[in-house]
């Protein structure tokens, strides 16, 4: 670990942390359809989408009608891309001449980009035209992030309403999260990407000749506005198989910088739309304190790790970090950096390979990931995530102390409660019992890279990655039917399994009636909640993830330690 190192996060965190007010209220404007700086231009067309899709923007929905319209739009996005990757051959825009989709790979892509996991068991460079890149891939970005965007909106008006039968539009939501959000601020990210050497056409790949006068093609294509949406959308899936590791997907150090702030700048800034809708902006700065506390612990944990380097390495007589799996343009402190921050979020972009880090230092995203990535989360995810462990924390400070459970003054009783455990359930679930399965049957170790803790760590951390909706792997995993299918379902659940509840306990904390504080309040917006909210997260995360962590990643450092690899 070096100052240069310790430099670089602080610049990238405090970026983010000064994006949060602006963006914030921003975001708060943009979704009580108040006037914008970009109304003038986008207000027109956002007015002529609502009339051609017969869209009543001043009709709100149930929570139920809101999340069949999440349904609905889901399956409708996962059959148009089913079909899209299976028919590719037959379309235009591909100039390399790909074929189709086998059945069970166009399942998992499919499902993956709808639910914004974007897990990806193929190389993009030599498997998907053009077209299935642009209106396949980079659409799906924009809508499933739009998606998760709508969600937290929801969620955030149902804490601050009283005595509300509906919690907003869904469709409304979903245009102006695209129309005023992620549109405006991709085209510019892009022109950006495109300035730092990010290629934008549509030519075939050219051929170079190497100095040693092998032939190698060069991949290319519009990737500039697939990689900012990418990271802003937190969806995670590269235009080329290397990810972000790639010099097309992130060439400079400046670009690095760039898709960092992007990953976090939205789920940091939801924050402080809470604050503004409640109108009590401790609420909102007590979940970012909470979020950043698990960012900054996490990154020092990963960083220390991965700085110490490989003990075999050092037996040999080569002192230093870990640079194996790592690009040096960026080096051990921005790759640990952007590892944590891609699974701190439901991202998964990646601009080294996390199966390279030492054991310890891939523990640390396998937590984040496990802790149900509440760290700023996916765009929305992450904040209606930390809503969940909201409402547990203040039905179990309740029990402590005696007093009842209450939140923003709703008191928070049985039916809450159960909505919040069925959401916090859901991660362990479909990642433990998946991962079990596949340890033991032919099917799932087939195709395996490693064996012993560290090929469990693989499948571990697949499943884990996939019902978070997270897309970053250990890799090791040789696309199969099992896999395909088994993280399809994994992923499908991921979201739509969370979802529901959710926006349930949003629904019937909306319709409650707040109460006025009194001595027995049990307060949320002091220094000691957040301890309890960070230990309530911790234990959580602790009892349900540490028997399979200590079989996998700790396991496997302690044997480094005698002098074994796997």
């Amino acid at each position: 670990m070096n100052l240069i190192g310790w430099l670089q996060a602080a610049v990238v965190f405090g970026v983010v942390c000064l994006l949060v007010k602006p963006l914030g209220t921003y975001l708060a404007h943009v979704f009580e359809g108040e006037r914008v700086w970009l109304t003038p231009v986008l207000g027109p067309l956002e007015r002529a989408l609502y009339r051609l899709c017969r869209i009543d923007p001043a009709r709100e929905m149930s929570w139920k009608a809101y999340a069949f319209a999440v349904l609905a739009f889901s399956l409708i996005s996962f059959v148009y891309l089913y079909v899209l990757l299976r028919v590719q051959q037959f379309l235009p825009l591909n100039p390399q001449g790909f074929a189709g989709f086998t059945p069970d790979l166009a399942w998992n892509t499919a499902i993956s980009f709808m639910t914004n996991t974007n897990w990806q068991f193929y190389s993009g460079e030599s498997a998907l035209s053009y077209l299935s890149q642009m209106a396949g891939l980079a659409w799906h970005n924009f809508v499933s992030a739009a998606t998760g965007l709508a969600i937290a909106i929801a969620v955030i008006r149902a804490l601050a309403r009283r005595n509300s039968a509906t919690i907003g539009n869904f469709w409304v939501d979903l245009t102006r999260a695209n129309l005023y959000v992620f549109l405006p601020i991709c085209l510019l990210g892009a022109l950006v990407l495109c300035w730092q050497g990010v290629p934008q056409n549509f030519n075939a790949y050219p051929t170079a000749t190497t100095l040693e006068g092998a032939k190698q093609s060069l991949p290319q294509g519009p990737i500039a506005s697939q990689e900012i949406i990418k990271e802003l959308g937190t969806n995670g899936g590269g235009f080329l198989n290397a990810n972000s590791a790639a010099p097309q997907e992130n060439p400079t150090g400046f670009s690095n910088v760039l898709e960092l702030i992007c990953i976090f700048a939205l789920g940091a800034a939801l924050t402080y739309t809470l604050g503004k809708y409640l109108r009590d902006q401790r609420q909102g700065w007590v979940l970012f304190a909470a979020m950043s506390t698990l960012f900054v612990a996490g990154f020092v944990g990963a960083y220390a790790a991965e700085a110490a380097g490989n003990p075999l390495i050092h037996a040999l007589g080569v002192n230093g970090g870990n640079f194996e799996g790592k690009e040096t343009r960026f080096g051990i402190a921005a790759s640990t950096l952007f590892a944590v921050m891609t699974t701190d979020t439901s991202c998964g972009a990646v601009n080294a390979m996390h199966d390279s880090f030492t054991a310890l230092g891939g523990l640390i995203p396998l937590i984040d990931m496990q802790l149900g990535e509440v760290v700023f989360g996916g765009v929305g995810s992450g904040l209606y995530g930390m809503i969940v462990f909201v409402v547990l924390t203040v039905f179990i400070a309740g029990l402590m102390v005696g007093r009842t459970p209450e939140y923003l003054g709703k008191k928070i009783e049985r039916r809450e409660v159960q909505f919040a455990i069925l959401a916090a359930l859901v991660v362990p679930v479909f990642a433990l019992v998946p991962a079990a399965l596949a340890s033991v049957l032919p099917a799932g170790t087939a195709t395996l890279g490693n064996s012993g803790p560290h090929g469990f760590s693989e499948i571990l951390y697949a499943y884990t990655s996939g019902v978070n909706n997270n897309g970053s792997a250990f890799a090791g995993l040789g696309s199969n039917t099992w896999w395909n299918v088994s993280m399809g379902v994994s992923m499908l659940f991921g979201r739509l399994a969370i979802v529901i509840p959710v926006l349930a306990l949003a629904g019937s904390l909306a319709a409650k009636q707040s109460l006025p504080a009194t001595a027995g309040t049990f307060g949320t917006t002091s220094p000691i909640f957040v301890m309890l909210l960070l230990g309530v997260i911790v234990i959580v995360g602790a009892l349900t993830f540490f028997p399979a962590d200590a079989l996998g990643p700790v396991v496997e450092h302690l044997l480094t330690l005698q002098g074994k690899t796997y």
